[in-house]
Parts: C-alpha cells; structure tokens; sequence
C-alpha cells in the first residue's frame, strides 16, 4: 500500500452532539454495564503513575536528546518494542479480541494477547470490555470517553477532548467484565493472560533496558534504553491510541455513513497501525482492514493479510464492495473515492 496526494486533508467537525440516550437500568437502578463497586482510590493512583511518569519522560525526551544519551541502540529497540506493542493493540485488542475481524490458531492469540499487553493499556479482557461498551454507546451516554459529553460549544468541547483523551482514565466507573466479555472470561489461555498483566508489564518495561544494556555491555546502555524505549515509547503510544478517542471523535473527514461523531484522519495512520481510518471503523466494525479507501494506508490490515497467507488467520472480514460502496457519503454527488486493495467483489462483478 502506498500513500496518495489525494487524501482528503483534516478538517474541524464541530457539530451538536446525537440526542443522548440513557443506558439501561436493572430494577433495583443500577446499569448492568457498570459494576456496583467504583474504582478504588489504589487503582486510580495507579493509573496516575501510568499516565504521569511516561508523561513527565517524553516532557524530559527533548533536553536529553539534544545533549546526551541517544543513541542507535536506543532507537532500533524503542522502534522493535512500539512496533509489537502497537500492532498488539491495533491487530491484537481492537480487531480480534474486541472485534472478531478475524479468527487466529492459538499461538497468535497468545502472542496478540502478550503483545497488546506491553503496551500498558490495560489487561486485555478490561481493555475490549471498555472498548465494547464504547460501541454500543458511541458518543452517547453510557460511552467511556466521548469527547461530546459535555456540550458542543468550544468550552464544553475542549473541556470533552481532555476527559476522551485522559480524564476517562480516572472515571470512577468500571466497566463489567462479566456483561462485555465472556467470551474471554471463558477462555482458559486469555483469562490467564488478563492475570499476568503486571508480569507483563515489568516484561514490557524491563526487556528494553536489558537488551539495550547486553547490545552495549554497559549500564549506561541500559539506562538509556529503558528511559527511551521503554518510558518514552509507553507514553508515546498511548498519546496516540488515546487521540483515537478524542482528535478522532472530533475532526476529521466523514467518509462513510455514522450514527454517531467518529472521523478519518489522514496524519496519524501510520503511527496508530491504520487506527485513525476510525470513521470507517465505526461504518463497519468487524472490518479487518480500516483504510479501505485507495491509498489509505493500514499496517495492521496489512501484517493480519499476511498471517492469512501463512496461515495463521482465517475467515477474516476483508471490506466488502457492495456494503460499503452504499454507505460512502459521497456516492451521490460524485465524489466517492475508490476501495483499494483487499476489498471482496461479487464474483458477477469481478467477471463483467
């Protein structure tokens, strides 16, 4: 796949917000989706550290850098480790576990799970319960981080893309496991994965200082790659996975037919493994490939294609010609832009 200079460019879409819905209620006033227990104030503290101190890294990466301790060994390992823990995110979490855009053998699934894991982002059944429940309540209430909770005017706004970028993280609501994912809960090897996260987490965080220390057999090696490919790569990560609930549920092109405010944007395809193609995603969830206009780039569709021709995927959702051809918004004026590669074509289509 390659890019194209005539991807639409980004533009600001600052319009009202869908008529909220109410999530439902059981008898006794308490929504199913939530459990009854908040979060404690140790969890929160937690998150806090997680967001902060990768934060307070990437605030130090630039007088760093400038002077000292970057070097090679830094960014070949902080590349290796953002590459694994982004497309077990992307291609991981989101399209298979969340999704089923796919179906995998059971050593992928594990190594999705591992991977996804790295990124920091959560254990892997809490991540596709929230990420579930997004979708059912897209940018209404009920949704985890909708950038349109709050209004519609600049303030309410800015005010929403702050709480859809971080500010969900602290939400003393959690999501219930049990009502989004048992299908996960029930499976023994990624229900033992989801257990592992803090071992995961010390892999994650520990493997780059190690390597980097080995690579140059020195301790300064190791500091310098765990400050780099571990903290600065974390944050870096998860700044763009969280513009995917906020700067993509805001501006952007609207290329596909949505019920709700998410949109294309161009710049953060590849640093989010075709992520930020989010209003299609949104068009048509189950969708392996999310750039599924021509030129859109989409890395993680790309690895899941070649796990299917070794393989180790199959019964994968490739976009299909005919849906989604009838939702493109410019399809009545003329403006529709063509599907690229991957797409299925009636085989009538194809023959004619």
């Amino acid at each position: 796949m390659t890019a194209t200079d005539s991807a639409p460019a980004a533009t600001a879409v600052v319009t009202p917000p869908l008529p909220a819905q109410a999530a439902p209620v059981t008898a006794s006033g308490r929504r199913p989706d939530i459990l009854p227990e908040p979060a404690g104030t140790l969890q929160r503290t937690l998150v806090a550290i997680f967001v902060a101190v990768p934060m307070l890294a990437i605030v130090a990466a630039v007088p760093v850098a400038w002077g000292w301790g970057l070097g090679w060994h830094d960014v070949i390992i902080g590349a290796v480790f953002y590459v694994i823990s982004g497309l077990g995110i992307s291609m991981g979490f989101h399209r298979y576990f969340t999704h089923g855009s796919f179906k995998s053998v059971r050593g992928l699934k594990i190594a999705l799970a591992i991977a996804g894991s790295m990124a920091l982002e959560g254990p892997v059944i809490t991540w596709v319960a929230d990420h579930r429940r997004h979708h059912k309540f897209s940018d209404k209430e009920g949704d985890p981080h909708s950038p349109w909770r709050f209004g519609n005017d600049w303030k309410a706004l800015t005010k929403g893309l702050v709480f859809a970028h971080t500010g969900w993280l602290f939400d003393t609501e959690v999501t219930s496991v049990e009502k989004f994912c048992p299908d996960w809960l029930a499976d023994r090897d990624v229900f033992r994965l989801d257990k592992a996260f803090p071992y995961l987490v010390a892999v994650s965080l520990l493997s780059p200082a190690l390597i980097g220390g080995l690579w140059s057999m020195s301790w300064q090696g190791a500091v310098t790659a765990f400050f780099w490919a571990s903290l600065v790569r974390v944050a870096f990560l998860h700044h763009v996975t969280w513009s995917i609930n906020s700067i993509c549920h805001t501006f952007g092109k609207e290329e596909f037919e949505v019920r709700d405010k998410s949109r294309n944007v161009s710049w953060l395809a590849i640093l989010s493994f075709g992520e930020s193609w989010h209003n299609l995603h949104h068009s048509d969830p189950t969708c392996a490939r999310h750039g599924v206009l021509k030129g859109q780039i989409d890395i993680a569709a790309r690895v899941i294609w070649a796990c299917e021709r070794l393989g180790l995927a199959t019964d994968i959702r490739w976009p299909d010609e005919e849906r989604l051809s009838s939702k493109q918004t410019g399809r009545l004026t003329g403006t529709a832009r063509k599907l690229g590669s991957m797409t299925r074509r009636r085989a009538a289509q194809q023959e004619s």
